[in-house]
């Protein structure tokens, strides 16, 4: 018995050093992507910088080509954003998986196979999220709200944005989806699907539950300039506290009076971004 204990403590070290790997260097990609395009973005003064900015995000009225490149540019993004804070639950799964295998399990069917369909359809419910952003972000390029290097032509639009994210943060439906978020134990315990579909079914959900607690945030973005890595990683960092540390109501309440804040603020023309 000591002996399959100690081999199981093997296994599920390894699948955690797969899956925090994993995490990390798609992560990383999200971001490295984001760079380049903020960088090239930045340097678009030169004709070089014009010619490598239309090669990832075409300026002018959008077509279907842009609104691809939104997408792409919405999906990079979210996973950036999103992967960090959803890491504790993709690991928790990864352990349950292992210590509780499905009955006939194939190759198809192993811990980390069902590990990376719940990952995959978490992403996916954060792909339909960013692809309703980029249909929105391309409706404000054509009504001239949004300008074509994503930033706010509006402060109307920005204070609103603003105002709705922070009234979002004290709404009872984000405190219910915030606690399913911070609750993986309880989310697996009586949630679990045995198997890749049973995987892919939870992942789904859990991505539910994160999209209702995190999409006023995201947009947030159409206020502060969508490709403002400054603020990206802020709301990042913001959403992973959120989510694993202590804060309890009062840091989701402070937070809705700070973005209302800046919200009236911009209204009157006190601060632009």
């Amino acid at each position: 018995m000591a002996a399959d204990d100690t081999a199981l403590e093997a296994v599920l070290r390894r699948d955690r050093g797969i899956v925090v790997a994993s995490l990390a260097a798609v992560t990383m990609l999200a971001w490295i992507y984001l760079w380049v395009l903020a960088e090239t973005m930045a340097s678009m003064a030169s004709p070089n910088g014009w010619q490598g900015f239309m090669l990832l995000m075409p300026m002018g009225r959008w077509g279907l080509l842009e609104y691809a490149l939104g997408f792409a540019m919405w999906a990079f993004m979210m996973v950036g954003m999103m992967i960090p804070s959803a890491a504790p639950m993709i690991m928790l799964y990864a352990k349950v998986a292992r210590r509780k295998p499905s009955r006939g399990t194939s190759p198809d069917n192993t811990a980390l196979a069902c590990t990376a369909t719940f990952a995959a359809g978490y992403l996916l419910i954060w792909g339909v999220f960013s692809l309703i952003a980029a249909v929105v972000q391309g409706m404000l390029v054509d009504w001239a709200l949004v300008t074509a290097t994503m930033t706010s032509a509006s402060t109307i639009l920005a204070g609103a944005v603003f105002i709705l994210a922070g009234c979002y943060q004290w709404m009872p439906l984000k405190r219910a989806c915030l606690t399913h978020c911070r609750s993986p134990i309880w989310f697996l315990s009586q949630r679990w699907r045995p198997g890749r579909s049973g995987a892919l079914h939870m992942g789904i959900e859990h991505g539910i539950y994160c999209l209702g607690c995190c999409w006023a945030l995201m947009i947030v973005l159409f206020a502060v300039g969508i490709m403002n890595l400054a603020w990206v990683a802020a709301i990042a960092a913001f959403v992973l506290v959120e989510k694993t540390a202590p804060v309890g109501a009062w840091g989701q309440r402070l937070s809705g009076v700070l973005l209302v804040t800046l919200g009236v603020l911009t209204l009157r023309g006190s601060i632009a971004f």
